[in-house]
């Protein structure tokens, strides 16, 4: 049931998915529809419509993250070949037999996301900020793209789940700096 699904290529990445992440996307979009409704007080139409607006703005907002991905493991040489889209969330996929790296180059590569997902953070947070007078769809949809930005794909992929970029970044930080596990090891 695991097993990922090819769905062809963009911008030189391979990119599949799991029967999982096919499921999260209605359970996002109802989710999302019952915010707007309930909560941003959108007609029927508008949080259907909303609701499912907001779960593409995820699911690009998700593969803007990985091509943050790809372009630090490009500075790097030793780049991407693909993003695996499983749950609500996707994983970069590197060559299985890239060899030994640096602890610096997995850091480099692990960095990428966050740091493009904070821009489009900034940028989200901007229009959402411009749109919030006008209220209607329009204001839900960039406030639902700024706080998934915010919470999902900068903050949320900094937390060290075992999963996340921010445990990558431990797990290398503590092979670059030794001495500094007492302190990573307090988190």
């Amino acid at each position: 049931m695991n097993k990922s699904i090819k769905l062809g290529k963009i911008a030189g990445l391979e990119l599949s998915i799991r029967p999982s992440a096919i499921i999260t996307v209605f359970v996002v979009w109802g989710l999302l529809t019952v915010v707007a409704f309930k909560f941003f007080k959108l007609k029927p139409k508008q949080a259907i419509v909303s609701g499912f607006v907001g779960t593409l703005l995820h699911w690009l907002s998700e593969l803007f993250h990985n091509f943050g991905h790809a372009r630090a493991a490009d500075l790097t040489g030793f780049p991407m070949q693909g993003i695996d889209f499983w749950g609500p969330i996707a994983t970069s996929v590197y060559p299985e037999n890239e060899g030994s790296l640096t602890p610096d180059i997995h850091i480099q590569r692990a960095l990428g996301g966050p740091i493009f997902s904070l821009a489009l953070t900034i940028l989200a947070g901007v229009v959402a900020f411009a749109l919030k007078p006008l209220g209607g769809p329009a204001a839900f949809t960039s406030f639902f793209l700024f706080a998934d930005n915010l919470l999902v794909f900068t903050v949320g992929a900094m937390l060290p789940l075992g999963f996340t970029d921010g445990s990558t970044l431990i797990t290398w930080l503590r092979q670059r700096h030794p001495q500094t596990n007492v302190v990573i090891n307090g988190i």
